[in-house]
């Protein structure tokens, strides 16, 4: 049986421990296969088992079957007595030899997907070159950007399709607005030869596109033959003082353009100084705006140098940049000697008293006719107010003044208050945010008594009162010429909204009205909505945002309108309120009784 090529070896019967154990058992072989018992393998299977037989084998088999008879009769009597206990470890074969099969199959699986899928190494050509696997893919770490060529194609079709669009509106109309379009240098370079011999567009704006100082060379052999474009806008494009070189050298020799907006550009020192070269030599330019840049002292020298050579700049636009005390001290000296300038914003620089002190000296002496100066937010105090005090009642061409958001306090409004008594030519002023409490309002009132100048009085952001709102109230009720009126975050009240309704029951100039935010609730908007009633020919549009109002408040409204048949109201805010749908809906139906019975509109927002 050793010789022998195959041979099968079949278990003996064993005592049944579970059907599943037996089902298995009943299939179970083991067979030998193979010339010589010397090259026997052993295969394992749920079905058959196949192992290979060794020379100890033999020998063992050979003494096995010499005294097989004797103990035939003993194995069959132990294979009984261990039955159970063997079925138990079958069982658990039964269960293991499958999954362990299954894990061979996956890990082998695995390896061929793997080979299968996996990108080939490069092969270098005969010229050394790689050529990547992944021909006709764009690869790119952001999500979304593994772009095919033929949709990176349609993407570039799209935006030179786009870029077409605007070069033909730069040809067709007289102002066009690119900004916010994000095309950067490149676009800038395929737009700027639509400028080289336009004909037609004369206001531009490419702010905010991402273009930088390489874009800005686009301009040059462009923007020296254009004869036609009058307001340029660079805004929002982080062009640094390299770029501002390199514009300012392009300006120099053209003849057409009067407004340059480069506000938030990045702008420092050394890019004030180009432009400032700039306005040495261009005779042609009338607004410049440098908002919201990093201009500091130096700067602001430079600058104020060329105001004494240039006698054409107009407004002049610095605001939130970092001149502070000694920028302003610089720039007095250069208004000393200009003629020309009519605007100065100055809004944000941390001027204080001390630089407030040397620029009111210079706009003194100076020879043109400044008529709008803007000195929001630089901290000012009372002692800086003196100073402006001074300049007002010494000026005569000065029409817009802009003290927002500084600290002049009563003091201070009193010191403004008794110079504009003495001033006819101021016609808008602001003086909110400025700490100023009814006293301070007070004197501002009595300067409004025999005033008819000042149409334009900004007194928000002040903590005024019902007292404050009761001293301008009365003064308005028969005096003064104001017609727009903004008393917001004043914490007038329901009280302070009594005494502004009465007033305007008797005024016939005031014809906007801002009191956002001010508490007044149910109570003031009754107040209100009571002299709404009465015939008042001026009042046009009303405010009243941010006040705790409710439905109640809703109503009275929403009846006033109905019972002025001569209404002249055309705009109620009532936006951030606590109204509900039912208050929305009276005044939706007062909106539209107004509409039929006067063929008059109201706008009311909720």
């Amino acid at each position: 049986m050793a010789s022998s090529s195959t041979s099968s070896l079949y278990l003996h019967p064993l005592p049944k421990a579970s059907s599943g154990l037996n089902q298995w058992r009943s299939g179970l072989r083991f067979e030998f296969r193979g010339g010589s018992a010397s090259t026997h393998r052993l295969f394992v299977s749920p079905a058959m088992v196949f192992f290979q037989q060794s020379p100890r084998l033999s020998a063992i088999r050979a003494s096995a079957e010499g005294g097989g008879s004797r103990r035939r009769g003993y194995k069959e009597s132990q294979a009984a007595a261990s039955g159970f206990p063997n079925a138990k470890v079958q069982q658990i074969a039964s269960s293991v030899l499958p999954v362990g099969s299954f894990v061979v199959v996956t890990f082998v699986l695995w390896k061929v997907v793997e080979k299968f899928m996996s990108p080939k190494s490069p092969k270098t050509t005969s010229s050394g070159e790689s050529k990547s696997s992944t021909q006709g893919v764009k690869w790119s770490i952001g999500a979304g950007t593994n772009l095919l060529q033929g949709f990176a194609a349609k993407v570039d079709r799209e935006a030179k399709q786009r870029l077409n669009e605007f070069a033909k509106e730069l040809r067709s109309f007289r102002s066009v607005d690119m900004s916010g379009c994000n095309f950067g240098d490149e676009g800038l370079f395929f737009l700027a030869e639509s400028l080289g011999y336009n004909q037609t567009a004369e206001e531009v704006s490419f702010s905010a596109n991402g273009i930088t100082a390489a874009g800005v060379k686009a301009f040059d052999g462009v923007l020296q033959s254009n004869i036609m474009l009058k307001v340029l806008n660079l805004s929002g494009n982080p062009i640094g003082d390299e770029g501002a070189k390199t514009l300012c050298a392009t300006l120099m020799e053209n003849s057409s353009i009067e407004i340059l907006q480069l506000n938030s550009t990045d702008l420092g020192d050394e890019g004030a100084k180009e432009i400032a070269e700039l306005l040495k030599r261009n005779s042609t330019l009338r607004v410049i705006e440098l908002n919201n840049n990093m201009i500091d002292y130096s700067g602001f020298t430079s600058i104020a140098g060329a105001l004494l050579e240039n006698n054409t700049i107009r407004n002049l636009h610095l605001n939130g940049n970092y001149g502070g005390a000694l920028g302003a001290n610089a720039l007095a000296k250069g208004l000393e000697g200009n003629k020309s300038l009519r605007e100065l914003h100055l809004h944000g620089n941390s001027i204080g008293d001390e630089g407030i002190r040397a620029l009111m000296a210079g706009l003194s002496s100076h020879k043109g006719k400044l008529a709008l100066l803007d000195l929001g937010n630089n901290s000012i105090t009372a002692k800086g107010a003196f100073y402006v005090a001074e300049y007002i009642k010494r000026s005569k061409s000065l029409v817009w003044l802009n003290l927002y958001m500084n600290d002049i306090g009563d003091e201070g409004a009193e010191k403004v208050a008794d110079a504009l008594k003495q001033n006819r030519s101021i016609a808008t002023i602001d003086i909110g945010g400025n700490n100023i409490h009814a006293e301070g309002v007070n004197a501002i009132a009595q300067a409004l008594k025999d005033n008819a100048i000042i149409t334009t009085l900004e007194v928000g952001y002040n903590p005024i009162g019902p007292d404050g709102a009761k001293a301008i109230s009365e003064i308005l009720k028969f005096h003064g010429n104001v017609k727009t009126l903004k008393l917001g975050w004043c914490q007038i009240a329901a009280k302070g909204a009594e005494y502004v309704a009465d007033m305007l029951r008797y005024n016939n100039t005031i014809s906007v009205l801002d009191l956002r935010a001010n508490g007044l609730r149910d109570e003031g908007a009754s107040c209100l909505a009571r002299s709404l009633k009465v015939v008042n020919e001026a009042l046009t549009s009303v405010d009243l945002g941010f006040n705790e109002i409710r439905d109640d408040g809703a109503f009275a409204i929403a009846q006033a309108l109905k019972a002025n048949e001569d209404v002249t109201v055309t705009s109620i805010n009532l936006g951030n309120n606590f109204i509900t749908k039912f208050g929305q809906s009276a005044l939706t139906d007062a909106r539209d009784h107004v509409l039929e019975m006067t063929e008059k509109e109201v706008e009311i927002f909720f």
